[in-house]
């Protein structure tokens, strides 16, 4: 049987997933999103072109590998079309390799209509949402009046399912001269995007499952990262969906036994997108250096992203929860300029030295870091392949965040382009 692996983000999200799943497409023959929607952002360089993929999964820049969109993903379908055309204009041919299950649930023009008005309407309690309209997809797929990509080849029963969610949503529909709670008009354009995506609708779990028999090799890509899990991350401050290798199962239909490895994503330092707690956020300019010379400003949203040191606490955590075998380092040029690295290795809650995230919200907004600092190499890192060329406090850096969750490291990124990469 070929090796099936997950690849899964192990902070909150922009990880570099996008690089690590081409990356490690080049070993599979098919590649699976699982979860999420038009949220992520997953930027991939292949010389000196950048690709920003938000639905498609990353593995679709590699030639010739089959991409599969499971029953686990909210697909806008209008998104998916920009998505398409993009690719065509970079001569990226899809044609008989991008899959979609019929089970998948549609975004739609007024969940995002939703997903402003309440987003307003937490006032100074917002969540920082994408306005993508994620979670209210996911609010009508889970309460079982959501819209699913097997409606749209049966125009009545799609008819009566927009009107009945045009009765159940009639507060934020009811009066508003926002095009996107026209319904009418929404209908028109499903109608009109059907015959685009009628080629690429499959029953996705029986066609992984063919898969794994015939001994192909299966990539599970996941979309933002294992502290916005909706049951495990930081809730309300997380997204909408399972961003863990429980959300491979449910999110594409497979068994456990179909996955051999899961690598975690680990960026060298933290970012996160957004409202909620980041107990090592830096407020300096140390941290707005890093926001620089990471370019950290989200491929989604263009938001710049919230810095901090590496938190080996959040870390322990996505380890254990995941099942995480081996990490993927990224971004680790970033910090070449620095003299002294922090880590924060526990919190301090409540006068009490803890090694774990606390699930209660309220506590882990409280929590103070307690850092380890480690010399920095102040040394150009920037497209090294091997890790014995790295500077021996590179490594050093990097063997002691292995140590300490007790993995392995399978790879390090030493900047954008697919080429700097040290496989280990």
């Amino acid at each position: 049987m070929g090796k099936n692996r997950v690849v899964i983000g192990a902070q909150w999200g922009d990880e570099g997933k996008g690089k690590i799943v081409d990356l490690l497409a080049s070993e599979a023959d098919i590649i699976a999103r699982c979860q999420g929607g038009a949220n992520a952002g997953h930027t991939i360089v292949v010389q000196s072109q950048k690709f920003i993929l938000h639905l498609i999964p990353s593995g679709i820049i590699q030639p010739g590998k089959t991409c599969c969109i499971g029953n686990g993903v909210v697909l806008d379908p209008f998104a998916f079309r920009e998505e398409l055309g993009f690719l065509n204009t970079r001569g990226i041919d899809h044609t008989g390799r991008l899959f979609m299950s019929p089970a998948t649930n549609l975004v739609l023009p007024y969940h995002k209509l939703i997903d402003a008005v309440e987003e307003e309407s937490r006032g100074t309690s917002s969540i920082g949402t994408t306005m993508r309209g994620i979670g209210p997809a996911y609010v009508d797929k889970v309460a079982r009046h959501g819209i699913r990509v097997a409606d749209l080849f049966h125009p009545e029963r799609l008819k009566k399912r927009l009107e009945f969610n045009r009765q159940v949503k009639a507060r934020y529909l009811e009066g508003s001269s926002d095009p996107r709670a026209d319904l009418d008009r929404t209908y028109n354009e499903l109608l009109g995007i059907v015959d685009l995506l009628r080629p690429m609708v499959i029953d996705i779990s029986y066609f992984l499952h063919h898969a794994h028999r015939e001994g192909k090799s299966i990539l599970y890509e996941g979309a933002q990262g294992s502290m916005l899990d909706v049951d495990l991350g930081t809730y309300p401050f997380a997204t909408s969906s399972n961003t863990t290798t429980g959300g491979v199962l449910t999110g594409l239909g497979v068994g456990p036994k179909m996955i051999d490895e899961v690598v975690g994503v680990v960026k060298a330092y933290t970012t996160r997108v957004g409202a909620g707690p980041f107990p090592t956020e830096l407020v300096d300019s140390i941290g707005d250096q890093i926001r620089t010379t990471g370019d950290e400003y989200g491929a989604t949203t263009g938001r710049p992203r919230r810095t901090g040191w590496l938190d080996l606490v959040a870390l322990r955590h996505a380890i254990r929860i995941n099942g995480v075998d081996s990490i993927a380092v990224t971004k680790l040029d970033v910090l070449d300029n620095l003299s002294e690295i922090k880590v924060c290795t526990h919190y301090e809650l409540h006068g009490e030295t803890i090694a774990e995230v606390p699930l209660d919200l309220a506590e882990l907004a409280v929590v103070k870091p307690v850092y380890r600092t480690l010399p920095g190499w102040q040394s150009d890192t920037t497209g090294l392949t091997r890790f014995g060329a790295l500077p021996e406090k590179a490594q050093s850096y990097l063997n002691y965040v292995a140590k300490d969750l007790g993995v392995s490291i399978c790879l390090v990124s030493t900047g954008a382009k697919r080429e700097e990469t040290i496989l280990v």
